[in-house]
């Protein structure tokens, strides 16, 4: 990954070094020589002009050593990056804009807020771009976006090296790397790259930075085959494709002759990880940075995954994220299909201000997406959910279900969606066909609890309620504010006999949501006229709520 110079003007001023080996430049005067130039036209300034706005009017020697420290000083902190940040010659000292990028915006406070230099110039300076702080505002909208406009990460895997010389292991370690990326194709938060296209990289010495290139991947799945005794052993390495980091690696071990059989339950553990560090990495990335300065890719993985969390400013930043993805991209049906989800979900889980609001919106971006495909497996199911959640259509929503799965049989959200349908509809044997395959075909989804909490409703469809209290207690450990799975979790109980279980969670229920009422799911949930929202009601009156 490129080393960046990442500069904060507006509030606490921060001058730091990424992409390399950590830095951050600490001494005051050192981060106003940086943000002078930041700021100045083609990043330079001539050496008296630093001279007397740093120092003041003091001796032209004086303040000529003054700066001859200071950059002296820099040269020592950055070391060879030094040359990459900064041009210095006997008259002007440059900054290489190319490598800057700005945080913040001028919303986040003064112009170098912190910065406590008493010099007249420099005091001068600032307050003149305090005054008008649209003079460098610009640089805030111009900061360079080498890796935008992807708005899904890629990755791919390379056939894995095979120590020693076995012919069979060599066409087991391809057939492995085959496997992975068809897993990972199954996420619709992945680009993947096949494999085919990386094995012909990987007939050549192994350079990340050409298969950085010429694949234009994010991430990279590569490592070793080898034989121990009677069995196979399989190293994984996931690497950052840009930085060359190992993220992590994992080890797979299984008897010779039974490598095939297992390596599908074996390889999901590999999968799960990928998606989870993908998800984690994304959502840390975000955090402290404005929305210009976060990559594409980075805006929708961070955004899908914040929307499952169970913190409610973790779903508010999802929908910011989300929708600066679709102004980024607006023809990218899968970016409105997410959005419009995150609609639903504010109004199923009864987290809106505006119900109808929020409905319409739903409405309006998963008909965007069909609009702009009209055969997109993930924005057809995500139109049915709508439908079903939202307005209780259950034959529009069981249409957009089956026609996703004829577009795309491997669509695992449509299998989940279609499964809680059958619930809805008492159908449990069904349900719990669809959410069993669903969670079969999604190894890699960082939001498993949301399978697992559609996974309890099908069970109480089927009146196993052993086992919807099994996914219930699962989902709730991961993200304990869907409220759908606190009156799945107390119909679970009740109908297993512990009412004071029922009792409790159904306390917790309205303790989260004050104005839910028997009224209320009567009006809104798809299931309340069948069998398997009568046994929700019976269970919820008997836990206390009216």
């Amino acid at each position: 990954m490129a080393t960046k110079l990442e500069m904060s003007l507006f509030g606490t001023c921060i001058v730091r070094v990424t992409g390399g080996e950590p830095q951050e430049i600490r001494g005051a005067k050192h981060r106003a020589l940086f943000t002078i130039l930041a700021t100045a036209p083609l990043g330079r300034r001539t050496r008296t002009y630093l001279q007397q706005t740093l120092w003041g009017d003091t001796s032209y020697d004086a303040g000529h050593q003054n700066l001859r420290r200071a950059l002296s000083d820099l040269r020592g902190m950055l070391g060879d990056e030094f040359s990459t940040f900064l041009h210095v010659t006997n008259s002007d000292v440059e900054l290489d804009l190319e490598h800057v990028s700005f945080l913040g915006s001028p919303n986040d406070g003064a112009f170098l807020e912190d910065l406590n230099i008493r010099e007249r110039a420099f005091v001068d300076w600032v307050q003149t771009i305090r005054a008008n702080p649209d003079q460098v505002a610009a640089l805030f909208r111009t900061t360079p976006r080498v890796q935008f406009g992807r708005p899904r990460p890629r990755i791919t895997t390379l056939p894995l090296k095979v120590v020693g010389d076995d012919p069979d292991l060599g066409v087991l370690a391809d057939w492995v790397a085959e496997e992975a990326c068809r897993s990972l194709s199954r996420s619709n938060l992945l680009t993947v790259i096949s494999h085919l296209s990386s094995r012909a990289m990987a007939t050549r010495a192994f350079d990340i930075a050409e298969i950085r290139e010429t694949l234009n991947v994010d991430y990279l799945i590569t490592g070793t085959m080898r034989r121990f005794r009677n069995d196979i052993v399989a190293d994984f390495d996931f690497m950052d494709a840009r930085s060359g980091n190992i993220l992590w690696n994992r080890h797979i071990s299984c008897p010779a002759g039974e490598f095939t059989e297992q390596l599908q339950g074996r390889l999901a553990n590999v999968i799960q990880s990928i998606g989870r560090s993908i998800a984690d990495m994304a959502i840390s990335y975000v955090r402290d940075r404005p929305l210009p300065m976060i990559e594409d890719h980075n805006l929708l993985i961070a955004g899908v995954s914040l929307m499952h969390k169970r913190q409610m400013r973790d779903f508010l930043k999802s929908r910011e994220l989300l929708a600066e993805a679709v102004n980024r991209t607006p023809d990218a049906a899968e970016i409105h299909a997410w959005l419009g989800k995150w609609h639903v979900l504010s109004v199923f889980n009864g987290w809106t201000v505006d119900a109808q609001d929020d409905t319409q919106k739903a409405l309006d971006h998963t008909a965007r997406a069909l609009d702009i495909d009209p055969e997109s497996s993930f924005s057809l199911t995500i139109d049915g959910f709508a439908h079903n959640n939202l307005l209780q259509n259950m034959s529009v929503a069981e249409e957009r279900y089956n026609m996703a799965l004829e577009a795309n049989p491997n669509e695992s959200l449509s299998w989940l969606l279609r499964g809680t349908l059958m619930a809805f509809q008492d159908d449990g044997k069904a349900a719990v066909r669809g959410i069993t395959t669903a969670r079969n075909l999604s190894p890699i989804d960082p939001f498993g609890y949301f399978y697992d909490s559609l996974a309890s409703t099908a069970y109480v469809a089927a009146e196993d309620y052993a086992k919807a209290l099994e996914f219930a207690d699962r989902s709730l450990a991961v993200n304990d504010r869907h409220l759908s799975t606190l009156r799945t979790r107390a119909t679970a109980l009740h109908f297993l006999g512990r009412t004071d279980e029922a009792r409790k969670t159904a306390q917790e229920l309205m303790r989260r949501q004050p104005d839910f009422s028997l009224d209320y799911y009567r009006r809104t949930h798809p299931s309340a006229n069948h069998q398997v929202g009568q046994r929700v009601i019976e269970a919820l009156t008997a836990a206390g709520i009216r």
